[in-house]
């Protein structure tokens, strides 16, 4: 699932957690054509990003990972 962009990881993540998107738009205090928009352009900022992920039943992982190496850094 790595090579996946964020939009369709929410989509996937939404879809397994047997919501709709519109359920998610609401329990992250976004509208549902706000929440479009933003999985249209990949546009999030890192506390919606959690935000879905709680409301998905999942848990977010960011990282920074060396682009020569391929390690993860930290």
């Amino acid at each position: 699932m790595s090579n996946l962009n964020t939009a369709e990881k929410i989509r996937i993540a939404v879809t397994r957690s047997g919501k709709t998107m519109y359920n998610v738009a609401e329990e992250t205090g976004q509208t549902r054509q706000n929440f479009s928009n933003k999985l249209k352009r990949g546009d999030f900022k890192e506390s919606e990003l959690r935000a879905i992920a709680e409301s998905v039943g999942c848990e977010l992982k960011i990282s920074f990972i060396d682009k020569e190496t391929g390690e993860e850094v930290g």
